[in-house]
């Protein structure tokens, strides 16, 4: 199950109610050097890393229309002795949190990776991110209030 982080310390330096704008502006300088982290896990439930994937340049905007932040994020996958099961996107404050997979339809997951992620050492995986800005705000304000 998706989960977000930190939307409490990524807003605590602005009270009150945030329009859409600021809260854009906020996740834009928060996730300017983010980086998203691939896990897997053997027998006892160890966390144990397939990839970390990393901003690219010029790949993180505000689409205003549609009030969301996209983003793409890509690197090399280090491992492959077990499947992708869990990812977190983390900038300096915010993230993001939940189960992946590599096969599509799978019950319970809320992030699909892309056909990039091969599973194959050293392969480069994108994945691409988008975060509603209008469900943000009604977390935040359902927070504060």
């Amino acid at each position: 199950m998706k989960q977000f982080h930190g939307l409490d310390t990524l807003c605590q330096s602005r009270q009150g109610w945030l329009k859409p704008q600021d809260m854009a502006s906020l996740l834009l300088k928060d996730l300017y050097d983010c980086q998203c982290q691939i896990f897997g896990c053997i027998e006892d439930n160890d966390k144990i890393l397939l990839a970390t994937l990393h901003l690219l340049p010029d790949d993180l905007s505000y689409e205003m229309f549609d009030q969301r932040i996209d983003l793409i994020v890509a690197g090399p996958i280090l491992r492959n002795d077990c499947v992708p099961l869990t990812y977190r996107l983390q900038g300096k404050a915010f993230g993001i949190s939940g189960r992946c997979s590599v096969i599509a339809k799978v019950c319970g997951v809320d992030l699909y990776l892309q056909r990039s992620y091969t599973c194959e050492i050293g392969d480069i995986a994108r994945q691409k991110f988008s975060i509603d800005i209008k469900s943000l705000l009604k977390m935040k304000n359902f927070i504060q209030g």
